[in-house]
């Protein structure tokens, strides 16, 4: 069980602070269900409520050492690799909702090939590739810098530098 105060990342809500365990006070709830109250880092005015007997949306933030670890592995993280449009996107959504780093890495990974190869083509990057690269790059480089209370564009380009070698 998670404690007030600390610090989750939930598949929608980005990194949040648990600030409440609580039963919900609307009409139809169960009185005696119990949700974490988390409030975004990203958007502080927000409130997401998860039930704590079913808290598979949000897991906790890696540690300092965890997330040093996995800038220095991201060169040598597979990338994610499916040809077909549809199933690729599907993939690029269970990622997200997974919240797995290492996932977020093959994805971005993925979305710089993709990116790249579409320039040298004198093509423009797709509506789809630039929505997922901005989502994964979000939550992949807040995390780090939440763990390592570093800034996310520093870490943005270290993982930049370590995805181009």
């Amino acid at each position: 069980m998670y404690k007030i105060d600390e610090y989750v990342v939930h598949m929608t809500g980005g990194i949040c602070q648990i600030k409440d365990i609580t039963s919900l006070a609307i009409s139809g709830a169960d009185k005696d269900r119990k949700y974490y109250l988390l409030v975004p880092l990203s958007a502080k005015s927000s409130k997401v409520y998860v039930p704590v007997d079913n808290d598979n949306a949000m897991r906790k933030i890696c540690s300092g050492e965890e997330a040093k670890a996995l800038i220095d592995d991201v060169a040598t993280i597979e990338e994610l690799n499916i040809d077909n449009d549809k199933l690729r996107e599907a993939r690029y959504r269970e990622v997200i909702k997974s919240c797995d780093l290492h996932d977020l890495v093959s994805v971005l990974k993925n979305l710089n090939t993709r990116r790249n190869i579409r320039l040298k083509e004198g093509k423009k990057t797709t509506a789809t590739d630039d929505k997922y690269l901005k989502i994964a790059g979000e939550n992949l480089c807040s995390e780090l810098a939440f763990a390592l209370g570093k800034d996310k564009a520093e870490i943005k380009q270290m993982i930049a530098d370590r995805i181009t070698v």
